[in-house]
């Protein structure tokens, strides 16, 4: 089952394992808790002579006798739970004062003082009445309320007793001390817990490291031996091959090698030459039952004659008019590039700029880009005839009258030929010709090419992108999948990289209009 994957087991281990280990230790085990600690139990018996021991020698007993085979132990009472402890949390009757009974076999009690309070406030806790007291070999410590933390140090003095089973006087260690007594609702089953110093990590805390380390390590070793990684949900294999619109050729090229690296999968043709030549290839290749692994692209809508192609906007799309460098021009407005395609301009020093007579440049009769530019530029004007091979010189039996044009068949092809010939001027989708620093890009009424300009009516060059497949693809195809990316996925980004709008992102996707022609629409629809 997919979703019992080592790494997700890992993952969740690694995750459960620390929150419910937290849990434990300050909710469960750290809730109320009293523990102690032997600090020191050590003999004041001469190990090795020396001439310093002094009073150490002579430790005596309150009556003047001698201590035999004396010792000494620190012990440390402290409230390490969560929570603070009371005097009535102590498991004894209710009458009996004393909280906590320390033991010591084999030794008696000689003397003892308590030290090293943590709060000051404590100090009552041991007075007279408390029920601090020594009962031969017993300390007796009082029911002392502890806040958390807080803790309260015992410094005994004790002497060896004649006990079978304990040390005689060779130096020999005595027993642990005994410590008797409890809490209510403590830990486990409540007693006083020996706890430890807290100078390192405890191997509570080591053995969740290692553990969290552990996993770490077998995810990392899940991920190397997996071999085959899943391809993402939306994912398709196959070929397709993308036909039509020159001007979108990049965009195309760049969002299927995005496409690629996320499903490996998928192979990916281009045949762009043209809108036109696009949906004829698309519209053949359907009627040969061949048209499941091919898309053409179109700059505006695909028109009519072409009824079982099914068009989808994909971005709102800009281009732009470019100038030969010498031809000394960087503005023109529509009334002047209109007189120009007309012909009522022949030489840019008419228009303010060098002596260089008008070379236009423009594409054949099926691209998209020249129905754009006559239809959004020219103002449904055709473009003047074809009259040159090399777009410097007419060609034979060209008429003299007129201005001189050539065709090419590539967005490409174009930009090439305006950057080579003096004085020519062509255009272009933006952002094939925004790379290109051999030529200019011309403003329109002091607008360059923008989508703002564009969205408020007041740059006229641009288009809809469609994409068209032959009736609809199936769910599955990498058709389907290559235009849910486009339109909803990564393929948003690298079509606004290249200076195109996503259908998407605008007022009205089905349109994919500008702001501006999408209000004269609306206010031009009839009513009702």
């Amino acid at each position: 089952m997919d979703f019992l994957r080592w790494e997700i087991v890992l993952a969740v281990l690694g995750v459960v394992v620390p929150i419910a280990a937290a849990l434990y230790e300050f909710i469960v085990v750290g809730r109320k808790r009293l523990g102690y600690r032997v600090q020191m139990d050590t003999t004041a018996t001469e190990a090795v002579h020396s001439r310093y021991a002094g009073a150490l020698q002579q430790l005596q007993d309150g009556d003047g006798t001698r201590l035999v085979d004396p010792s000494f132990v620190l012990l440390r009472i402290e409230n390490n739970g969560a929570t603070h402890i009371d005097t009535d949390d102590y498991a004894v009757l209710p009458d009996d004062k004393v909280g906590i009974r320390v033991r010591f076999p084999g030794r008696r009690v000689a003397g003892l003082v308590v030290t090293e309070l943590s709060d000051s406030f404590l100090r009552p806790c041991f007075n007279e009445d408390s029920g601090l007291s020594v009962r031969d070999g017993v300390i007796e410590l009082p029911k002392v309320p502890l806040n958390r933390a807080a803790h309260y140090k015992v410094l005994a003095a004790l002497e060896r007793t004649e006990e079978d089973g304990v040390p005689g006087d060779n130096g020999e260690a005595f027993p642990e001390p005994e410590i008797v007594g409890g809490i209510k609702g403590g830990v486990g089953n409540g007693g006083v817990q020996e706890t430890e110093s807290r100078t390192g990590a405890s191997r509570q805390v080591i053995a969740l490291i290692v553990f969290l380390v552990l996993v770490v390590l077998g995810q990392l070793a899940v991920s190397l031996a997996d071999d085959e990684t899943p391809a993402p949900l939306d994912c398709a294999t196959g070929r397709l091959t993308l036909t039509g619109s020159t001007a979108f050729r990049d965009v195309l090229v760049d969002a299927a090698a995005s496409y690629r690296k996320t499903c490996p999968g998928s192979d990916f043709r281009f045949a762009t030459e043209g809108s036109g030549q696009g949906l004829r290839t698309l519209d053949a290749a359907g009627r040969d039952k061949k048209a499941a692994g091919m898309l053409a692209f179109t700059d505006g809508a695909k028109g009519d004659g072409y009824p079982q192609l099914l068009p989808r906007p994909l971005a709102f799309s800009l281009f732009t008019m470019v100038v030969n460098k010498e031809a000394g021009v960087q503005d023109l407005s529509l009334r002047q590039i209109r007189d120009v395609y007309a012909g009522r301009v022949t030489n840019w020093e008419e228009l303010g700029g060098n002596d260089m007579p008008v070379r236009l440049v423009g594409r054949f009769s099926t691209s998209g880009s020249r129905k754009t530019f006559q239809r959004h530029v020219l103002d449904g004007r055709q473009e003047p005839p074809y009259s040159s091979d090399n777009c410097r010189e007419r060609a034979a039996g060209a008429a003299e009258q007129g201005p001189l044009r050539c065709e090419r068949n590539s967005t490409g092809e174009v930009l090439d030929a305006v950057a080579g010939a003096p004085g020519a001027l062509g255009y272009s989708g933006l952002g094939e010709a925004s790379g290109r620093r051999d030529l200019l890009l011309l403003s329109i009424d002091g607008r360059r090419a923008g989508l703002e300009g564009a969205d408020y009516g007041a740059y006229p060059f641009w288009e809809t992108e469609y994409a068209h497949t032959y009736g609809e693809p199936e769910a599955g195809s990498l058709a389907a999948s290559f235009l849910r990316y486009l339109t909803n996925e990564v393929g948003k980004d690298v079509i606004r990289s290249h200076g195109h709008r996503p259908c998407a992102e605008l007022q009205n996707p089905v349109l994919c209009r500008p702001v501006a022609r999408e209000t004269q629409t609306e206010a031009s629809a009839p009513a009702g």
